[in-house]
């Protein structure tokens, strides 16, 4: 069964890119566009830029448990993506999860 709260379509994607907001920080780039709906989905992802793929894992990893730290405070109905920088190379999860609650609390995702 597929859950609910992560994006997977492209259409989602692209308008998430062309209409969504962004803020970007030391490690992460942020989008988010409201998305209509009662629950708020998500997407991390880790371009071939972040490293080969023991790198681009980590970071995603490193997102999914920041945000998941910071889930119960986000805003419901809305569309995010995570986006991982190069520069996460080599970075503890506690510097992610800083950068990731800067960035929710720029675009005025936290409650």
């Amino acid at each position: 069964m597929r859950r609910p709260d992560i994006i997977r379509n492209k259409k989602d994607f692209s308008r998430l890119y062309s209409k969504g907001k962004s803020a970007g920080g030391k490690y992460i780039v942020l989008f988010h566009i409201k998305n209509g709906l009662n629950h708020s989905r998500h997407a991390f992802l880790a371009s071939k830029k972040v490293g080969k793929s023991v790198q681009r894992n980590r970071a995603r990893r490193l997102l999914r448990e920041s945000y998941r730290t910071h889930e119960s405070r986000i805003r419901q109905g809305y569309d995010i993506l995570f986006i991982a920088r190069k520069t996460m190379e080599g970075v503890k999860c506690g510097e992610v999860e800083k950068s990731m609650f800067a960035m929710l609390r720029k675009s005025g995702l936290l409650i």
